[in-house]
């Protein structure tokens, strides 16, 4: 029986004292224990801030969770890739810890390899994003807009609505593409499509489950 290491993990003090965000972690991991029979070793809850989120010094832990399953050939789990890191170097120096990672949203076939994918992933859209918002109010600032002045909501809010379509338009460039090799796989009906995105764990781009409506929307945007 494969032995494995618990991480739990969030990200402020209010989190961690109210327990909102662990709970639901344990119990995904829970779920994904029992069902692959995996035997647990011992359970690593983490309450940090955001700075310096992805430093393994300021993780303390984690460093134990990796003690840990060094010592007896075992494996951490996590319920979600961001429970580790936001940042695809910071998950990459996690594999050069020689320690095997298994997320449970992605299943235990994901490998290390589809690890960094799903991180590289989710740094550039976040980038991307970013990016995007800062030119756009930089040229609407450039046009001589008040930006974030109340006689100016007209403005501000066709600025936002123009962000979020580009926004949603680039994250369905991403998506797309797989999408469509599960169509050409026979996955044919919008809830098949849903659910296969959700066993993978490619979460929707508000964060969320997918569902046929969601798909469908996907799609509109080919």
């Amino acid at each position: 029986m494969q032995q494995v290491v618990i991480y739990l993990r969030v990200s402020t003090d209010r989190q961690g004292k109210s327990g909102l965000g662990i709970e639901a972690q344990r119990e995904a991991v829970g779920r994904f224990v029992a069902s692959e029979g995996l035997a647990v070793l011992g359970e690593f809850v983490e309450v940090e801030t955001g700075k310096g989120c992805d430093a393994l010094d300021r993780r303390p832990k984690l460093r134990d969770a990796l003690a840990l399953a060094r010592r007896n050939k075992a494996a951490v789990v996590v319920a979600k890739l961001d429970r580790l890191s936001r940042d695809v170097a910071f998950v990459a120096g996690l594999m050069a810890q020689r320690v095997p990672f298994i997320v449970a949203e992605l299943g235990a076939d994901a490998d290390p390899f589809m690890l960094h994918v799903y991180a590289a992933l989710a740094q550039k859209e976040r980038a991307m994003i970013a990016d995007r918002t800062r030119a756009a109010l930089a040229a609407k600032k450039a046009q001589g807009a008040r930006l974030g002045n109340p006689t100016n909501l007209a403005e501000a809010a066709a600025l936002g609505a123009a962000a979020g379509r580009a926004n949603a338009d680039s994250f369905a460039s991403n998506v797309l593409p797989m999408v469509r090799e599960l169509q050409a796989a026979g996955v044919s009906t919008l809830a098949g499509i849903a659910d296969a995105l959700n066993l993978r764990g490619i979460p929707t781009a508000r964060g969320g489950e997918w569902h046929p409506s969601t798909v469908r929307n996907l799609l509109a945007r080919s």
